[in-house]
């Protein structure tokens, strides 16, 4: 727990949201009316509880009115050209709450330190025991997946596709989508998310 909460100190996310909103004098409530979500868990978020997963902060995002990768850019990073090196990935494991129930992926931003970007790079993993815990979500926005290993289903709309290790897929976000892992492999996948502000 203690690995945990250094993590999730270390990202800042809940504090970069709160100092955000309060920036643009929005309350607590104005925020989850804007994003749909509820505001315990805004407060969660806030209070670095709990670490949104990419969907949600993608909400969260468009509500604040700033791009997705303002909570993984170094502030003072202006560089043209990133390089991250094996092992410098930006972790940001989605566990549960004391109590709560274990999240379906963990994602690790591969251009946390680039500022000022279009597109959002993550390395995802997907975890199959809890696959019934993934929800369906939508934000405007594109999604790119290839997957290096194992299976996932993708299901966007009414239709749904089984992705496999070599497959990739792109989607218009702003469609009802959810990813899970298949069989008993974790599988894992590049993805990157798109959005135009």
């Amino acid at each position: 727990m203690d690995e945990f909460r250094a993590e999730v100190k270390e990202l800042r996310i809940g504090q970069q949201i709160r100092d955000l909103r309060q920036g643009r004098r929005m309350t607590l409530q104005d925020l989850s009316t804007e994003t749909e979500l509820s505001k315990p868990l805004l407060s969660q978020i806030e209070n670095e509880q709990v670490i949104p997963p990419l969907a949600t902060l993608l909400r969260i995002s468009k509500a604040l009115k700033v791009p997705l990768q303002t909570f993984f850019e170094e502030e003072d990073n202006t560089q043209k050209c990133l390089v991250v090196r094996a092992g410098d990935a930006n972790p940001i494991h989605r566990r549960p709450k004391k109590g709560g129930t274990p999240q379906p992926y963990r994602y690790d931003s591969l251009a946390s330190g680039k500022k000022h970007k279009h597109m959002e790079p993550f390395m995802v993993e997907f975890d199959p025991p809890q696959a019934e815990n993934t929800k369906s979500v939508q934000h405007t926005g594109e999604e790119f997946l290839y997957l290096l290993e194992g299976q996932v289903k993708l299901v966007h709309g009414d239709e749904t596709y089984m992705i496999e290790a070599g497959d990739s897929a792109y989607w218009d976000s702003s469609d009802l989508h959810c990813l899970t892992a298949v069989g008993n492999k974790i599988a894992r996948g590049i993805a990157v998310f798109y959005t135009s502000n």
